[in-house]
């Protein structure tokens, strides 16, 4: 009677025990895939940073940067709260007329827009420096595996920015233009200025 006992008893804890595991899925390696916690913070440790660049830029660069950018003028005024030594990064939409097209050196060509009656340096690449669009789109470092990382992430938003960007050359110059730009402001200073979204014509 024990024996009969002891087996059923065993029965039903195997029972229960096959009653509380989840069947999951495999991949096809015959790894289990495991759904993804709803509560887990972003992160990008197993993405390498073009992946992140091409994967994140329609929801952490352009659509922000078309809802939450500022203009030139209210970007010249929020630079003056910067404080002293430190830098801050917006979008901010422009608009203007071309009037310099430099491409002395072929990998950092620029625009010169005249805006709000001022002459603005617009870098469009294909060598991007500075890390506007980054910081302006809010990416942390903690959201990253570490420094090198972070640092990669710039280069690779960078030349992302510059693929969506149309052929620019000196017939550009004398017409006007409208811009979405990624700004790094000093202390009451504008420092980089570069182009996210380029087209010919008033707004």
């Amino acid at each position: 009677m024990k024996g009969k006992a002891l087996s059923g008893m065993l029965v039903a804890l195997l029972t229960l025990m096959l009653a509380a595991c989840t069947v999951v899925d495999l991949d096809a390696n015959g790894k289990p895939i495991m759904p993804k916690d709803p509560n887990a913070k972003p992160g990008y440790s197993d993405q390498t940073p073009q992946q992140i660049a091409e994967s994140s830029w329609a929801s952490r660069v352009q659509q922000p940067a078309e809802k939450q950018a500022l203009s030139w003028a209210d970007m010249e005024t929020k630079s003056h709260t910067v404080k002293a030594g430190g830098s801050e990064s917006v979008f901010v939409r422009a608009a203007g007329t071309v009037t310099a097209f430099d491409n002395s050196n072929e990998r950092e060509r620029s625009l010169t827009m005249t805006i709000n009656g001022k002459p603005v340096k617009v870098l469009i690449g294909p060598v991007l420096r500075g890390n506007a669009i980054r910081d302006a789109a809010g990416f942390r470092f903690e959201e990253f595996t570490n420094q090198v990382q972070y640092a990669q992430l710039t280069k690779a938003l960078n030349r992302h920015a510059v693929k969506q960007l149309p052929a620019v050359d000196a017939s550009w110059v004398g017409k006007p233009a409208q811009a979405l730009l990624a700004v790094s402001m000093g202390a009451g200073t504008v420092e980089d200025v570069v182009a996210v979204r380029l087209q010919q014509g008033n707004p």
